[in-house]
């Protein structure tokens, strides 16, 4: 039972199962050190879905890491959900050094690590004896926080210079407070500093849901929070918007409870998270063809002050 929370507590959600978390997984990476991750699986049933989550650039230590985002994943992984956390190469703690080529962002070492996932399922499985056999390999989901987004969004359509990133195998994503439009819409030094982010969503067909802290004031833009609804506005597969209100890029508390990527913590927006973006989830994954229906029902009618979402 959450005593912090409120509004957010009329938006249904599943009750909680035990899950179990095995880390660390490691698969092979040509020409440097092996990727590592962890998988947070529920302790029962089968055919579970698959969330590849991509974590973020912020500036903790350890949680842009596979040890990072336990409020999202745990949650989702509670409510029938597997999830698999990488340490990406940008990573502080585990990452390769920031000095080689590409660092510090390592947006495209990025990519190469979520689709060498998806091309190791089975060795995945392998060293996760209680997964094995459990997770279903046609119902795989990105979601991404931040520099995550990105990474997901090259992964679900979105072209850079024309190249494309996409893999068929994704079905569905979630972009958390992810960065918008490059090039032109960001001030000078950063346009220098991120071309990677001047991309196209237009490729971008998977049904994807949209993210967005109402007041996630953007330092690379002189645009305001609606920079990070741009992959809405410009993805055709993009389905709803969801604002959350009253919080930033955090979310409320996605990334870690206490964390410096929390610029606000506010239960109920963090839960609220939580709960829409299962919801989607479910829906998507026909687990509860339902389930966002009734979510999006649930918010209007009695807690529509947290969060506000738009269809297209």
């Amino acid at each position: 039972m959450n005593r912090l929370i409120t509004f957010s507590r009329a938006l249904p959600t599943p009750e909680p199962e035990i899950t179990v978390a095995y880390t660390p997984i490691q698969l092979p990476m040509p020409g440097r050190q092996p990727l590592e991750m962890r998988l947070t699986i529920p302790a029962a049933g089968r055919d579970l879905p698959i969330v590849i989550l991509s974590h973020g650039f912020g500036p903790s230590n350890y949680i842009p890491s596979k040890d990072g985002y336990a409020p999202v994943v745990q949650f989702w992984a509670e409510r029938g959900v597997a999830v698999i956390q990488p340490t990406h190469a940008s990573s502080r703690v585990g990452g390769l050094d920031p000095n080689l080529h590409g660092g510090p962002f390592f947006w495209r070492e990025r990519v190469a690590e979520m689709r060498a996932i998806l091309d190791q399922l089975a060795e995945v499985e392998r060293q996760a004896p209680a997964a094995a056999g459990r997770l279903d390999h046609d119902r795989i989901a990105v979601a991404g926080h931040s520099l995550g987004g990105h990474t997901c969004s090259l992964l679900l359509g979105a072209r850079l210079q024309g190249e494309d990133f996409s893999d068929p195998r994704i079905r569905a994503g979630i972009l958390l407070a992810s960065p918008g439009r490059g090039g032109a819409d960001l001030t000078p030094e950063n346009a220098a500093r991120f071309p990677f982010f001047d991309v196209d969503f237009s490729g971008i067909s998977t049904p994807t849901l949209v993210v967005c802290g109402a007041d996630d004031d953007p330092h690379f833009t002189p645009r305001g929070p609606d920079w990070h609804a741009d992959p809405f506005f410009e993805a055709p597969g993009a389905e709803a918007l969801l604002t959350i209100n009253g919080v930033g890029h955090g979310l409320g508390g996605i990334a870690g409870w206490d964390a410096r990527e929390t610029e606000a913590e506010d239960p109920d927006a963090l839960e609220s998270t939580r709960r829409l973006t299962l919801a989607w989830l479910r829906s998507t994954f026909a687990i509860e063809p339902a389930a966002w229906t009734q979510s999006k029902f649930a918010l209007e009618e009695n807690a529509a002050s947290i969060a506000e979402i738009t269809s297209r």
